[in-house]
């Protein structure tokens, strides 16, 4: 992705797009954190303190390559939209399906992103599942951090992505040819 960054429009508009994927019992259980500027460096210290604390008995370089990686992550992309799916809170809704509905709000963020010619990632990894990162996010420890979108402007040619055939992943049963 190049420096430039999406304007708060283009955001708001990917994020109003996410309110309107399908969720059990209207619980609506998606939350927003949007990371531009020096909060996204900001977030890869967290990110480097919380790997570090996982490394073990690796050789020394290896740690230091490893924690500057991780630092880096956050700078990949101008804004980073952490999207997290609420824990329930009621008797209604179950946390699964809390996830799988902030899946959808996803995937609708991800094809206006693409409509606004907009470049976007969804990514996760260890600092997603991090209850330090989760903290510093004001996220409460129950609750997941199903995506961080790194979004921005393309530098490179969108990639051709190649799905596996239909038929390698439908089976069907009570249907004729």
């Amino acid at each position: 992705m190049t420096e430039q960054v999406p304007t708060r429009a283009q955001i708001e508009e990917i994020l109003e797009a996410a309110t309107h994927a399908p969720n059990h019992h209207r619980t609506e259980p998606w939350k927003f954190i949007v990371l531009a500027g020096e909060a996204r460096a900001e977030l890869g210290l967290v990110m480097q303190e919380a790997l570090l604390s996982s490394l073990g008995d690796l050789p020394l370089t290896q740690v230091q390559a490893r924690l500057e990686k991780e630092r880096l992550k956050p700078l990949r992309a101008p804004v980073i939209i952490a999207v997290v799916s609420a824990f329930p809170r009621n008797d209604e809704a179950l946390d699964i399906e809390n996830v799988e509905a902030t899946a959808a709000a996803v995937q609708n963020m991800l094809l206006v992103a693409e409509e606004l010619g907009l470049a976007i990632m969804w990514r996760t990894g260890d600092a997603a599942y991090n209850d330090q990162v989760k903290r510093w996010l004001g996220v409460e420890t129950e609750d997941h951090i199903v995506a961080f979108l790194y979004v921005g402007y393309p530098a490179i040619p969108r990639l051709e992505r190649r799905a596996t055939p239909l038929s390698q992943k439908t089976t069907w049963y009570g249907w004729e040819e």
